[in-house]
């Protein structure tokens, strides 16, 4: 069935309430249509004083006390691989203290107005998690949940792939989704706007140390007029498997997938830095102007192309057929952003994703809690305490110190 023919034939019993057929026609050929474009390397904000970093702080402190700065979370996805049938955010990765990953970043922010983007399968599970722990101290006031959109499983040639007889297959519509259904189609950019709020820091919620609305970050973006601000880190290794910034053929800032850069480009060097061309990873934290988040999401409604994944698609034979899911990220529209700021920031305090199963190795949920742990004992050391009996970390509440500051010289055993 033809996207414009299908409402017709199957009408509400096929499972079509709000789905936007003109709109999903109009992403499809301009998928389809979109080119790969040439890149160029994009650099970071260069490392600055204690005295700049400092200036940075307090004027990121005062936008925040202000009410002038929101917290957008990404918190779609189940933790169907770590063995949890809740949204991810409500994991424990077994810390002391045994606290989610949702726990862990609201105390991080309470002075912070919270939009949080519910799950993409269900939008109850998330809601229910804060209202069982009385919103992690923060006013239910302050947090607003929203659910990801979706957009139908389609073959190559545009036929809508159906499920069951009366019911669609369908798929999320990616992280970049939130500028559609989550910002305008809820209402919720308006509802921001006349709040008074005028950026937000946006981040994924399996980063346990995503230091959440930074004040240095949030006054080096604000100071410098920036409509973008994106954190990165240096590439540990040419063949990391991130994606990197770069800049298309019109000088716009994009993220190249690291299946899109061959070997040769990966390894490349900057013989003016030592550094790799392509060095600046995406770790999925943002910062958005309103007014720039505004136009982005005009933009995408005008000339939507979005990423075509070739998947198997379950149908209603019970069997599985070739077809697409569209997808778009969240980084889809940077190009459009005139002012940019990337803001390096050191792995080890800022980045611990979890994202693969227990017992994995590398970004799984034991490499998460060794590095809050670890990150602890850096903050004890750094106040003049020490680790003794064999401890080799320590889990710093937020409530206790955001990033280190105001901590006693102690001995934890």
């Amino acid at each position: 069935m033809m996207l414009s023919t299908i409402s017709s034939l199957y009408g509400s019993s096929a499972n079509l309430q709000g789905l936007d057929f003109p709109f999903i026609a109009k992403a499809l050929q301009a998928s389809q249509a979109a080119a790969a474009a040439a890149a160029a390397n994009h650099s970071s904000e260069a490392s600055a004083g204690e005295q700049q970093r400092a200036e940075w702080r307090q004027l990121g402190l005062r936008l925040i006390r202000q009410g002038k700065v929101g917290v957008l979370l990404l918190a779609g996805g189940q933790g169907t691989w770590l063995g949890s049938s809740a949204p991810k955010g409500c994991y424990d990765v077994g810390l002391p203290s045994h606290k989610s990953l949702f726990q862990l970043q609201a105390e991080r922010l309470l002075a912070v107005q919270q939009l949080a983007a519910a799950g993409d399968a269900d939008s109850q599970p998330t809601p229910q998690h804060f209202e069982h722990h009385r919103y992690f101290g923060l006013r239910p006031s302050q947090v607003t949940f929203f659910q990801q959109g979706f957009l139908p499983c389609l073959t190559p040639d545009g036929q809508v792939i159906m499920q069951t007889r009366s019911k669609i297959a369908k798929a999320p519509d990616g992280n970049g989704g939130l500028y559609r259904a989550v910002l305008q189609s809820s209402g919720a950019l308006a509802k921001m706007q006349g709040s008074g709020l005028e950026a937000l820091d946006v981040y994924c919620v399996d980063n346990i140390l995503a230091r959440l609305a930074d004040p240095e970050y949030i006054g080096c973006c604000y100071s410098r007029r920036s409509q973008l601000g994106c954190r990165v880190l240096a590439k540990a290794y040419p063949e990391e498997k991130v994606g990197v910034f770069a800049l298309d053929t019109r000088g716009g800032l994009q993220v190249l997938e690291y299946s899109e850069l061959d070997p040769e480009k990966a390894a490349a060097v900057d013989p003016a830095t030592g550094k790799l061309v392509y060095n600046w990873s995406n770790i999925c934290m943002h910062y958005f102007a309103l007014p720039w988040l505004q136009s982005a999401v005009q933009q995408l409604q005008q000339a939507a192309a979005y990423h075509i994944a070739h998947k198997q698609i379950p149908e209603r034979g019970g069997g599985k057929v070739p077809g697409v899911k569209l997808e778009v990220f969240i980084f889809d529209p940077f190009c459009s952003a005139k002012d940019v700021t990337l803001f390096e920031v050191a792995r080890e305090d800022h980045f611990a994703p979890v994202k693969n199963a227990p017992g994995s190795g590398a970004d799984s949920p034991e490499a998460a809690r060794a590095a809050l742990l670890q990150q602890g004992a850096r903050w004890v050391a750094a106040a003049g305490g020490s680790l003794a009996g064999g401890v080799q970390g320590v889990e710093v509440p937020a409530l206790l110190s955001y990033a280190g500051e105001g901590l006693p010289a102690a001995d934890v055993t």
